[in-house]
């Protein structure tokens, strides 16, 4: 039970159930990558892999699945030879222009123009 004055609890901050829903699912490794470069142009799935540094291809797919499911983004398939999918964003997708680009402007101004990488040791493979 909180101790404090009356005036504290007036004044404690409270957290938006829909904005800390929200933030989670775009705040997810790799989702802003995807979302920032379907906001110039649909994509390709080894478009995507291609120009997100380290995603496997295991975690785009899992992401795309993600933001499909949230109505974030469209899974068209071109009935092609051989098959083709493409993902656009929708209506909804879209409607994160201004916060991506807010984000954007904030990295151009303090973000670092390399991240710092983690030196990951090199797996032996095993012999069979």
């Amino acid at each position: 039970m909180y101790s404090g004055t009356m005036r504290d609890a007036e004044h404690r901050p409270e957290l938006c159930a829909k904005f800390h829903r929200s933030i989670e699912l775009i705040g997810r490794r790799w989702t802003g990558a995807i979302i920032y470069l379907l906001l110039k142009s649909r994509c390709r799935f080894a478009t995507l892999r291609d120009a997100i540094p380290d995603i496997t291809d295991r975690m785009l797919s899992e992401r795309l699945q993600e933001l499909e499911q949230e109505g974030i983004i469209d899974r068209t398939v071109i009935p092609e030879t051989p098959v083709r999918v493409e993902y656009a964003l929708t209506k909804k997708g879209r409607a994160l222009t201004e916060a991506m680009d807010a984000i954007a402007e904030w990295s151009e101004k303090w973000s670092d123009a390399e991240p710092a990488r983690v030196e990951r040791p090199v797996r032996a493979r095993s012999r069979a």
